[in-house]
């Protein structure tokens, strides 16, 4: 035991199983002329998105009750100790009946997180990371892509309501011009997850919550990747930038988006 640290890799691990059986039956049976509500411009939002929460929130509180809870749709608040949660990352491709999205699970102590857990609910893909112990998908190991040639590279680049079009259409264009293949597929914990396993060779956004990126970015780390330092100036409760890939790709990437550096720097 590490200070509790596995006890609570293995609850994440069940409750993300658990609440993944939620998510895809009210996927399957969602009525297609169902419209979604929106939060915002291009923000959607389900009642499934509360209702997954709420049951991760619940079986957290009941197990672990020291621990605090900040979740995507109810808040919470941040301690020592912190669950974060974001129950359906991917809500727009949930609503439309695309059937990429995930749940993000991640355990920060002292700002640092500790495990993270991400689950495809409609591939059955569970990743899991405890710092220290590597990262696996369905309990097998997985590694980043190791390549290192801009040019062969593909990159998921997010898209944030919060910025200007021109920002996020500048940022494709550089990594267009550096020879990358540039996709976006609405999710971006699935996103990271696959640059952990090797599918994809990066992916970076010009700004992102916490509860999108934390397990997905410890799941990077044990697989061999690297990531900017997105909690630096509060990224936990405000957000930052991020960019993870494989380490060889790192200079050539940070320096086609501008990514990777201080945040402060950064004019985001």
């Amino acid at each position: 035991m590490t200070d509790g640290l596995d006890t609570r890799f293995a609850i994440a691990c069940a409750i993300a199983r658990e609440a993944g059986v939620l998510a895809r039956r009210r996927f399957l049976e969602r009525p297609r002329s169902q419209r979604p509500d929106m939060k915002g411009h291009q923000d959607y939002l389900t009642a499934t998105d509360s209702e997954v929460e709420d049951l991760i929130r619940a079986r957290l509180g009941s197990l672990l009750p020291a621990d605090s809870f900040f979740g995507e749709e109810g808040g919470g608040s941040f301690t020592r100790d912190v669950w974060v949660v974001d129950p359906i990352d991917g809500t727009a491709n949930f609503a439309r009946g695309i059937p990429h999205f995930a749940i993000s699970i991640a355990f920060v102590r002292d700002e640092r997180t500790e495990v993270g857990v991400v689950y495809n609910v409609m591939q059955d893909e569970l990743y899991a990371a405890l710092r220290g112990r590597g990262a696996t998908l369905n309990g097998e190991a997985i590694r980043v892509s190791g390549l290192a040639e801009i040019s062969h590279a593909t990159v998921e680049a997010g898209w944030s309501s919060r910025l200007t079009n021109d920002v996020y259409i500048g940022l494709v264009t550089r990594l267009k011009n550096a020879g990358v293949n540039v996709r976006r597929a609405g999710s971006g914990t699935l996103g990271l997850a696959y640059v952990a396993d090797g599918r994809i060779d990066a992916y970076c956004e010009l700004h992102i919550n916490s509860w999108d990126v934390l397990a997905g970015l410890l799941l990077i780390e044990e697989a061999g990747g690297w990531t900017n330092d997105f909690l630096a100036h509060d990224g936990l409760r405000e957000g930052n930038p991020v960019l993870a890939c494989t380490p060889e790709l790192a200079q050539a990437v940070m320096s086609a988006t501008g990514l990777g550096k201080d945040p402060e720097r950064q004019g985001l």
